[in-house]
């Protein structure tokens, strides 16, 4: 054999080789995208979820393309205990996940996070907007970090998460910036006729759109977070999507009272709308103010529906639509007069039901609906096992819902756990049963029982009625046994 055979067969056998192995290493482009789209106080104040007369085309879309789902609740019916419970997939406690103030690197410091999991792992890690509720919060999470203004130059020598804190309610109406800036408060809903890219959400927006281009470039796989501030207080979008709803239709809900037989200490004075500047400190507001609230929250949902409708768009269009995993959830529910209560920070349905759309492109029952009781704490599992990463050791709390993914018949878990102040709440998928707790000793102050199965609205407390005796005396063992350390701490 001469010399330039023995060359030939040699590189022959060399590039079977080469090529032998390069199929047993996984390429990391074939590891699917997360886009998760984190809304804020959005109850299922939706299309798809059979409000008609909310204008939300690009949210609906999302949800006829993925699976919806139709009983997902929060833990914690607060911003910041919310975030750090779903984003640690570790449920609150006692002693954690208390309220807005709840850091994750101060009350759960050895936790392994959702995108920290996805950051260990070779994606690429984006926070644009708000995911955690503070800005400064396990900020090694992200490659990139961002929020609008809070990185900018400010001649007031504020460090970026208390810049931001001074700036986020983002009035453009001038009056109502001159407010907000001599007071820190102003009007609890705006329309300003301005552009959807000159509120905070736009310039999110944009921001995310802009990132999307070059993560497509990078060929990197990615975990995008984009954390949205509608449809928070003050209700405030572009006039645009206040014209979309005739004033005259929008009605206060029916249920404008407080519940038959509800104990008083159920029932919250929603501190959080009295701030704002046109609202009384105590008593109820005006028929007239509540239209003007209401229609302000549709105003900022359709705002915030258009936003995503513009990212979905440049999903497609740059093809990560075939890749990229998406997930629109809310951090919890929201209360528009019912029962007399705006805002959150309540155990009421309306303030722990959110809306949950998952998009996974590979999915076999993409376009359908699922009655699956789940939390907010199994997002953090879903997510590891569609994108088959390894979950930590002794933290996870959350169960995945790749099975519901799979076939959304299945009636999902028996029970879940939400936790509001001393107010311990289990849902199963007949029962709302709540019981308030002292903090000090443990003891016994009040509870309740709506029946869902019919009374899913929570009109009538029927927790003394011996017809649900021993539904009870079921929920009660349920939240004193398999929520033992949640509920009377581990000290």
């Amino acid at each position: 054999m001469n010399s330039f055979a023995r060359i030939t067969i040699l590189l022959f056998f060399t590039t079977i080789l080469v090529v032998g192995c390069k199929s047993k290493i996984p390429d990391i482009n074939t590891k699917p995208n997360v886009l998760l789209l984190y809304m804020d106080d959005l109850r299922p104040e939706l299309g798809c979820y059979g409000k008609n007369q909310i204008h939300s085309p690009n949210i609906d879309a999302l949800a006829a393309k993925g699976i919806q789902f139709n009983n997902a609740y929060c833990n914690v019916p607060v911003c910041g205990a919310s975030r750090a419970s779903m984003l640690t997939s570790m449920l609150p406690t006692k002693e954690r996940f208390l309220d807005f103030d709840s850091f994750v690197q101060k009350e759960t410091p050895n936790a392994v996070s959702l995108p920290m999991l996805f950051k260990n792992n070779g994606y690429t890690t984006v926070s644009d907007g708000k995911v955690y509720h503070h800005l400064d919060d396990r900020m090694g999470d992200w490659d990139i970090l961002w929020r609008p203004y809070a990185f900018d130059k400010n001649d007031t020598g504020l460090a970026p998460t208390d810049y931001w804190q001074s700036l986020w309610k983002d009035y453009q109406v001038p009056k109502n910036r001159v407010e907000y800036k001599s007071t820190n408060t102003g009007p609890a809903y705006e329309n300003a006729n301005v552009n959807d890219s000159v509120y905070i959400d736009g310039l999110t927006t944009n921001k995310v759109i802009r990132d999307l281009k070059k993560l497509k470039k990078s060929g990197k796989p990615f975990f995008l977070a984009a954390g949205f501030i509608s449809p928070h207080l003050p209700f405030n979008s572009p006039q645009k999507y206040s014209v979309l709803y005739d004033r005259a239709t929008i009605k206060q809900p029916y249920n404008n009272y407080i519940p038959k037989n509800a104990p008083k200490i159920s029932i919250s004075n929603w501190p959080e709308m009295r701030a704002y500047s046109n609202i009384p400190k105590q008593g109820q507001v005006s028929d007239a103010t509540a239209i003007d609230l209401i229609h302000g929250y549709y105003a900022t949902v359709s705002y915030v529906d258009a936003l995503i409708g513009s990212i979905m768009k440049t999903v497609e269009e740059l093809n990560l639509d075939k890749n990229t995993i998406v997930v629109l959830v809310s951090d919890h529910g929201y209360n528009l007069q019912e029962h007399t209560q705006w805002a959150k920070f309540t155990n009421y349905n309306t303030s722990t039901q959110v809306p949950l759309i998952i998009y996974n492109p590979k999915a076999t029952h993409n376009g359908t609906k699922t009655n699956a009781l789940t939390e907010l704490v199994d997002i953090y599992p879903t997510l590891a096992e569609l994108c088959g990463l390894k979950l930590p050791e002794n933290q996870i709390e959350g169960k995945s819902l790749v099975p519901i993914l799979k076939n959304p018949s299945l009636k999902g878990k028996d029970h879940i756990l939400i936790k509001k102040g001393n107010g311990f709440t289990i849902k199963t998928a007949d029962y709302s049963y709540t019981e308030f707790i002292n903090a000090e000793d443990n003891g016994f102050i009040a509870n309740m029982l709506y029946d869902h199965q019919i009374d899913k609205d929570e009109n009538n407390n029927v927790v003394n009625d011996s017809k649900y005796r021993e539904a009870v005396i079921q929920l009660k063992k349920i939240l004193y046994t398999e929520y033992k350390i949640n509920v009377e701490g581990s000290k």
